[in-house]
């Protein structure tokens, strides 16, 4: 049986990758991607943790699957957004965005 801990570093690691995804690209669709990993990461841990301390409960299951659906919304409202702005300003360069700016 693989111990815990190994799933919470591969977790802690796909979670660095999404916020330094966040964090450091300038392409909307990227920022988007690594939020994606980050929640990702978050239903590592929750199942994880699920596994190992209540297997006989279905809690972490379901919260996993509440945060797959958060994350539907979000794709699709990002996206959504991100074409909206591609097709007025023709870039998806988040530095670039300023449409709150007149």
């Amino acid at each position: 049986m693989i111990p815990l801990s190994y799933f919470l570093v591969f977790a802690a690691a796909l979670f660095s990758i999404g916020l330094y995804g966040v964090l450091a690209r300038r392409n909307a669709i990227a920022i988007l991607m690594g939020v994606e990993l980050m929640l990702n990461a978050v239903n590592i841990n929750l199942v994880a943790f699920w596994r190992y301390i209540t297997p006989t409960q279905i809690a972490g299951q379901a919260f996993a699957v509440m945060v797959f659906a958060v994350a539907a919304a979000e794709v699709a409202v990002g996206l959504a957004l991100v074409i909206s702005i591609y097709r007025r300003r023709n870039t998806v360069v988040a530095d670039d965005i300023d449409l709150l700016k007149f």
